[in-house]
């Protein structure tokens, strides 16, 4: 069984967004991994996943670091289930940076290296 099949198990049975942290203590044995960090192998799959499928993907990521299935948001909040993360257009625009003041100073005969 794959690492994705198992996590979909695990969400399924608990039927709420978990950390990929609670997803691994939850799996334990089940995981395919015999990786000292099962988190960080968890995690990739999971980003992966996303990545490649998109919203085709049986996941999404409810907040950082959390995950659910997409089927249970749909269930869930039904007006939200294409738009699971903020999109970037949803956020405030940002001000431009401002460049930092000009710290150059007139060179004096003190700044000169005698040789």
């Amino acid at each position: 069984m794959s690492t994705l099949a198992v996590v979909e198990e695990i969400l399924r049975e608990t039927a709420v967004p978990m950390s990929v942290r609670e997803i691994v203590e939850r799996a334990g044995v089940r995981l395919p991994s015999k990786s000292k960090t099962p988190d960080t192998v968890v995690a990739r799959d999971l980003s992966m996943d996303l990545k490649r499928k998109g919203e085709s993907s049986l996941f999404c990521r409810t907040s950082p670091g959390r995950y659910t299935l997409r089927t249970l948001v749909a269930l869930a909040n039904p007006s939200s289930a294409n738009n699971t993360t903020t999109s970037m257009s949803a956020l405030p625009a940002r001000k431009p940076a401002v460049a930092a003041p000009s710290t150059t100073r007139a060179r004096t005969d003190s700044d000169s290296v005698a040789g």
